[in-house]
């Protein structure tokens, strides 16, 4: 449905039961009123013809449970929205094997005179989850086309080119890659004879790979916000910005009324933007919207890599590589550098750090610097809490003051492969939310969503489902000591993960003075098992006091 405007009058939202995530509220509501953008009271249900007779607009949702939006700290929403339109999906199960993968990138590219690429999408670990436990090979890709460029990437860190795309890329056997690239070193495979076998590792952002014009990424936008996280309940974003485009596109949906959600934006450095322009950003584009719907909240680094492309910095060698433990993709006046102007201008500090040993150096150099700030600029690592083989790592983050953004999606996608990485060193604390909410940590879970994510990844149900079921994509089961409560998993999605932005006082919860961001959903998820969490719809979405998604008719 397309997004109302605020009410000029008082709006009573009713269901079966308010699920407040409110500490220390009671849960004897069954009502919210709302007034513009915030919530004025909640109500039980037979308070609301009071409010009806003095001209407030009831909708009634019936028995449906009513709780707060769901706050995604760490998404990638461009890239996924745009992932959606001329890229063919190759990910497992669906595709299982390599000739399922030929198959789909065959028949479902698009046509050459649109891109002549052809682009698919494979899931993180992509060897891990096909039959053979590889990935495809230059020459297979090169029976897809040999006069097409073709690219499998295979999450963010790995991709697989074609004979043909090699030479568009100029990769060849005297083809010398850069020192890093955006997302850690990069890497060209090659064979015995020194040429390149197709498999390139962070090299997404520097390959020729095509672009969608103004008006294809602003429908993909406007299409996917809506399909990708408005269905599901997300009524903000943390936006790691891929794009000074994508990010006009979202102030124009703004602008117009059209964009779904409130989005905080993470400008990608140097991704999007080089440092100093991204901590300068007002010089090089404009922002119509309300800072309340959208707005610059902090700069985006990374520090190193991923485990797939055995570029995250850890504490122990990768097995099969003895000597190599990934490297920090920056020096360390830049960070300082990142970390002092960043403060100064009022913006957070995201750095990525899928390895300890990078997380452990953040976290001393910030407390050399006399540690993080607090609120809307309190420092932030991303993946944070995925994997934490040493207690040490976790005083570190308390002793720097910063916060540790974990994405409990990844327990499915590849939680049981780091061992196949890290050998033993691998099997310790992966995902350790039991141990770190005991210790007083207040904990977000994330999507992290980009190419190559699972089919599920910004539904915060599946999110929430992978903290109390803790099952990989095997079927697998880590760690089930670390399991949480559902309570617990459901304040990661909420109120924790608004605090994450400096935000919990605002949203996060239902109450008095907050945004108005109210979801409805058609199962009380306290009532339901467990594998059931995975499937609860959200029918009604509203969002700074607008409906957004109404897939029900009001009682």
């Amino acid at each position: 449905m397309s997004t109302s405007s605020p009410s000029s009058r008082d709006i009573v939202l009713l269901g079966g039961r308010v699920i407040t995530m409110q500490p220390g509220a009671s849960e004897a509501f069954e009502g919210v009123v709302v007034r513009g953008a915030r919530i004025i009271r909640l109500i039980r249900r037979a308070d609301a013809a009071e409010h009806a007779a003095a001209g407030a607009e009831v909708i009634d949702l019936g028995a449906r449970t009513l709780m707060p939006g769901f706050v995604d700290v760490h998404a990638h929403a461009e890239v996924v929205c745009r992932t959606g339109h001329n890229t063919v999906d190759c990910r497992a199960p669906e595709c299982g094997t390599i000739e399922d993968v030929l198959d789909a990138l065959t028949s479902q590219c698009v046509p050459a005179d649109v891109t002549p690429w052809i682009v698919g999408q494979a899931n993180l670990f992509f060897d891990r989850k096909l039959k053979e436990g590889r990935l495809p090979t230059r020459a297979e890709l090169d029976r897809v086309s040999r006069d097409r460029p073709v690219a499998l990437r295979a999450g963010g860190h790995i991709t697989v080119l074609n004979t043909k795309a090699l030479e568009v890329a100029k990769i060849d056997r005297d083809y010398v890659a850069p020192a890093f690239s955006i997302t850690g070193p990069p890497f060209v495979e090659r064979d015995a004879d020194g040429n390149p076998t197709g498999v390139v590792k962070e090299m997404d952002t520097i390959l020729p790979l095509p672009q969608l014009t103004h008006e294809t990424l602003a429908q993909a936008l406007d299409e996917g916000l809506n399909s990708y996280f408005t269905r599901y309940g997300v009524t903000t974003i943390g936006e790691i910005s891929e794009t000074v485009l994508g990010t006009q596109c979202l102030d124009d949906l703004a602008t117009d009324g059209r964009l779904p959600l409130s989005m905080r934006l993470y400008l990608w450095a140097p991704g999007m933007l080089e440092l100093d322009k991204a901590l300068n950003w007002q010089d090089h584009f404009h922002l119509g919207a309300s800072e309340r719907q959208l707005r610059v909240q902090g700069i985006k680094l990374f520090s190193d890599g991923g485990f797939s492309a055995r570029s995250a910095a850890v504490n122990c060698c990768y097995v099969g590589h003895p000597g190599f433990s990934g490297s920090i993709a920056f020096q360390k006046y830049f960070f300082r550098r990142a970390y002092r102007l960043s403060q100064e201008r009022g913006l957070q500090l995201s750095v990525h750090a899928n390895g300890d040993r990078a997380q452990d150096w953040l976290s001393e150099t910030v407390i050399k610097m006399g540690g993080a700030t607090s609120g809307r600029t309190r420092m932030r690592i991303e993946h944070a809490g995925n994997l934490m083989p040493r207690t040490r790592t976790a005083d570190l983050w308390a002793e720097a003051g910063v916060l540790p953004v974990p994405q409990p999606v990844f327990i499915y996608t590849f939680g049981e492969y780091f061992e196949d990485y890290l050998g033993e060193y691998g099997t310790r604390g992966r995902f350790p939310f039991r141990t770190l909410l005991d210790q007083g940590w207040r904990l977000s879970g994330s999507s992290d969503v980009w190419i190559g994510s699972e089919r599920e990844a910004t539904n915060p149900f599946f999110s929430i489902w992978n903290c109390l079921k803790r099952q990989t994509y095997s079927g697998k089961f880590i760690d089930p000591h670390e399991t949480i409560t559902l309570e617990e998993a459901l304040r990661m999605h909420t109120l924790d993960a608004a605090l994450t932005m400096g935000e919990d006082d605002v949203c996060g919860s239902l109450a008095p003075g907050k945004y108005a961001d109210i979801i409805a959903l058609d199962r009380d998820p306290f009532t339901v098992d467990v594998d059931e969490l995975r499937s609860i719809q959200v029918d009604y979405v509203m969002s700074l006091g607008r409906t957004v998604r109404q897939e029900i008719a009001a009682v």
